[in-house]
């Protein structure tokens, strides 16, 4: 996976290691040169210091003062007299040749030595050191140097993280921002001061897309409500002319075959209804929550299904379910126009599917701190298979009868959607009905407004009529 902040930490700790080796190269190589030039003067030191008495000198090796570290640093002392004849030499050491006066790294037995001689008027003395001692010493000296380096490492790399990780937290924000939005949340971002400089142009450039995006969706959603809205009156001025023919006895013809004219009439204008409040849901932006009442939001739905419950003889109750009373008012929070059509279609899905002599009951319920209600029928219900496709719009199943027209629970789903609601579908127990529950309402104490408006009445009145 193409990663940048893989890239940038791999850059950043591979090149921040790749440093600190140079930088640990170049140390050790300093400490080194630092440390022969101290042995360098070391050696010219002993040199320079041995006395002239070759037995003098012995003594002096052995116990005098400024020569007790030099068995610790492996000095090597041979003196040859004018003569050229080795008069003395350091204990229990080999004896390498003699070389010139000055500074010389020579190899003896396979060893490299650092050797110093300087001519003096009785004798040549030479002092010497194994390269080995010095390597040592330079290493421990670049190791004590090292280890703040060492201890860097570490921190740098855990910095290196943290600032990239900070660094790359406004594109994870924006990610998160743009995943958490629905489909139809087609607002511009909003490009404060918060914004960095880098992906201000990346917003310009998605905000600019989202506003090409909206206006070819409202484009789209205003065709659909103007074309259903053109296709309404017609529809129902030809609905009343049928009916006024039917009564006149202007309009004959097969009875059964005038039934079908009239089904498929009355399916046509229910139809344009649903398209029509389809599209207002799809363009309708947030509406501003108010108080209503749940409880008078049932029984005014019961009131106005109530008569095409009896004409098939379905029994169509209101209820509660504890801790929900029957003297609770229920009052919530939320868009009381789209509560109401939400309820509206739900009720009318079940009296359309509900065979005669059903029973279809509206309970309200509570869960923790949330309030919702639940439309419970007796019908056939829905094959487990087609429970989350009964949501997509004109979606009817094999096992749909009526003339539905598979936009009901489109529109109770996109409205439960807007509004924050979860929307449930499930069969009961027993495989017979239906339960659709609509939870999360919030509660409020506030007085409850009127819902029985004049949109919700005649919504329902051209329902009713179909």
């Amino acid at each position: 996976m193409n990663s940048i902040r893989r890239r940038l930490l791999g850059w950043l700790i591979c090149g921040f290691a790749a440093a600190s080796v140079v930088a640990g190269f170049g140390i050790f190589h300093t400490a080194r040169d630092e440390a022969g030039e101290l042995f360098d003067y070391e050696l010219h030191a002993v040199a320079l210091s041995m006395p002239a008495n070759v037995a003098t000198a012995r003594e002096v090796e052995q116990s005098g003062p400024g020569f007790d570290e030099i068995a610790d640093d492996r000095i090597l002392i041979q003196i040859w007299d004018r003569d050229g004849k080795l008069i003395y030499r350091s204990q229990e050491t080999p004896v390498l040749p003699r070389q010139a006066a000055g500074f010389r790294t020579i190899e003896d037995d396979e060893v490299h030595w650092r050797v110093y001689g300087i001519a003096q008027p009785e004798r040549f003395v030479q002092v010497a050191q194994p390269i080995s001692v010095r390597d040592g010493l330079a290493l421990h000296l670049a190791l004590h140097t090292l280890w703040p380096l060492a201890l860097l490492v570490p921190v740098a790399i855990v910095l290196v993280l943290f600032v990239v990780t900070r660094g790359l937290a406004p594109v994870r924000a924006l990610s998160a921002l743009l995943a958490s939005r629905s489909a139809h949340a087609l607002q511009p971002l909003r490009l404060d001061g918060s914004v960095p400089v880098e992906l201000r142009p990346l917003v310009v450039a998605l905000n600019d897309l989202l506003d090409r995006l909206n206006t070819a969706s409202q484009a789209q959603r205003t065709f659909i409500a103007d074309a259903a809205h053109e296709l309404r009156s017609p529809l129902a001025a030809l609905k009343l002319q049928w009916q006024a023919a039917l009564h006149d006895g202007t309009l004959n013809g097969e009875p059964r075959t005038l039934e079908r004219m009239q089904t498929r009439l009355n399916r046509t204008i229910r139809l344009v209804q649903q398209l029509l409040t389809l599209a207002r849901e799809d363009a309708q932006a947030s509406a501003p929550a108010t108080t209503v009442s749940l409880r008078r939001l049932g029984e005014q739905a019961i009131g106005d299904f109530s008569l095409l419950a009896e004409e098939k003889g379905i029994d169509l109750g209101l209820e509660s379910r504890p801790p929900v009373t029957a003297e609770c008012i229920c009052n919530v929070s939320a868009d009381a126009h789209g509560l109401n059509t939400l309820l509206n279609n739900l009720l009318d899905n079940a009296i359309r599917y509900t065979p005669a002599g059903g029973k279809i009951d509206l309970v309200l319920t509570r869960s923790q701190d949330t309030l919702g209600f639940e439309v419970i029928d007796n019908g056939p219900g829905i094959p487990e298979g087609d429970l989350e496709r009964v949501l997509d719009r004109f979606f009817r199943g094999d096992h749909a009868q009526g003339t539905g027209s598979g936009l009901g629970l489109s529109i109770v789903a996109r409205i439960a959607q807007r509004q924050g609601l979860t929307f449930t579908l499930r069969n009961n127990p027993g495989g017979r009905g239906l339960t659709a529950a609509v939870s999360g309402l919030p509660p409020h104490d506030g007085p409850a407004v009127n819902t029985n408006t004049p949109a919700s009445r005649v919504a329902q009145a051209t329902s009713d009529s179909a």
